[in-house]
């Protein structure tokens, strides 16, 4: 019976995450006919999302710890009183936010460095994702809701119609066809912003019609927002924190050279695909870790973890030894370039013998999420992260080691954060998470 819960959740978050990089990549390679500086802009502009996406951790992973606690205890009411305090929070944010990005988009891509041609056609298309910013972050906070309480295929199903409505509008929108005009990288950014609002528009029927798994109870619980707020602010600076240090640890692996570089990104990329299955099962350990712990259901609720991340771990090992044993295969089709292949190849396999602890940290950092440790959570994350990989990596390149002590110090780091979490999680103490 768990099993075909944590499946029915994990299978629909895992394909709804693989649309989320299908839709970036088709965006990515219509906008690349346009020319290098367009793929450069819009790619900066996804950087700059990244972290816009990390302050959405306050509501997203707020509520949805809030979300799955009260429809497991059963207060249907209160979980939709908390996507109404959520809507305003969401709101007030995507303000800020999009005041910021609309008025500063030029400074942002001038700070990066970016030629004057970059940064036109950037503060052009993140300008009108600031525009669209309102309809970017109702569309997180309704993915959160409902996957909170158990409704991840609804999701899965609305990702399917707006990446193909984006696609469409694209061609339409970037090339100038059907009768529109020509707006190229701009093109891009109303289709994104067209794709966000139909999804909304879905979502909210969803949480607005009777019957539903959750809805919108219009009652401004200032309790609700104190705990929503109190649980997503560290989840939110373990994400900024991440960004950053990624950030930096790419600067390590590209003062290494292009190439190096170039392999270390085609190598992200297949990576991303291997995210996949532990994406999925940590939507569902968190949810039903927050379930079982709202109906007091303690060894219901550690099981639902441990069972989540067994199966992460099959999955993810499979794909971990298709990366060691054959990375080229997977190379190939994205370059033929026989140094970029072979970077790219060590980088995979060195991910690939840390599959294993990465699903464990996937899918157990989840778990504490949805229990509401998401402060233990973020002082594991960015404390093994800094000792063990920044750290160990930037000391790697002063006495003059290359980037295979660099792979080798991140090889490690993600093992050692795997052990750390399952650690922590099996002394059990984050079940008594009051929240």
């Amino acid at each position: 019976m768990m099993k075909q819960r944590v499946l029915r959740l994990a299978i629909p978050a895992a394909l709804k995450h693989f649309l989320d990089i299908i839709q970036i990549l088709i965006d990515m390679v219509m906008v690349g006919i346009l020319g290098v500086a367009a793929l450069a802009a819009v790619g900066l502009s996804m950087q700059f999302m990244m972290i816009i996406q990390a302050f959405m951790s306050v509501y997203a992973i707020g509520s949805s710890a809030l979300i799955s606690r009260y429809i497991g205890s059963g207060r249907r009411n209160r979980a939709s009183a908390v996507v109404f305090v959520g809507l305003w929070v969401a709101l007030a944010g995507s303000l800020i936010v999009g005041i910021i990005g609309w008025t500063f988009a030029a400074d942002f891509f001038q700070w990066m460095g970016s030629s004057e041609e970059v940064v036109i056609l950037g503060s052009g298309y993140f300008g009108i994702l600031s525009l669209g910013m309102g309809l970017i972050f109702l569309d997180t906070l309704a993915y959160s809701a409902l996957s909170a309480a158990g409704d991840t295929r609804s999701s899965l199903f609305i990702k399917i119609a707006s990446a193909f409505l984006n696609a469409g509008l694209n061609y339409l929108f970037i090339f100038g066809h059907g009768g529109f005009e020509a707006m190229g990288v701009e093109g891009a950014a109303y289709a994104t912003v067209c794709a966000y609002g139909f999804s909304v528009i879905i979502y909210g029927w969803l949480l607005i019609r009777r019957g539903g798994i959750l809805g919108i109870y219009p009652i401004v619980a200032l309790n609700d927002l104190k705990k929503m707020i109190f649980i997503g602010t560290p989840a939110a600076v373990e994400r900024v924190a991440g960004v950053a240090s990624f950030l930096l640890f790419v600067m390590m692996i590209a003062s290494q050279g292009t190439v190096v570089l170039a392999g270390y990104q085609i190598g992200l990329r297949i990576e991303a695909l291997a995210f996949m299955p532990g994406f999925g099962f940590s939507v569902a350990a968190m949810v039903l870790v927050g379930q079982y712990l709202g109906a007091k259901q303690y060894d219901y609720a550690y099981e639902s973890g441990i069972l989540s991340a067994k199966i992460a771990i099959l999955f993810m090992g499979s794909v971990g030894v298709i990366l060691v044993a054959i990375p080229e295969i997977l190379i190939k089709f994205f370059t033929e370039d026989a140094a970029t292949i072979d970077q790219a190849a060590l980088y995979l396999r060195l991910v690939g013998i840390a599959q294993v602890p990465l699903a464990l940290t996937f899918v157990l950092s989840g778990a504490l999420r949805g229990a509401g440790a998401t402060k233990l959570s973020m002082q594991i994350s960015l404390l093994s992260l800094w000792l063990f990989r920044i750290i160990p990596a930037y000391a790697v390149l002063k006495f003059g080691g290359g980037i295979l002590g660099i792979y080798v110090a991140m090889t490690i780091e993600t093992a050692i954060k795997g052990y750390w979490f399952w650690s922590v999680y099996r002394k059990k103490e984050w079940l008594m998470k009051r929240i």
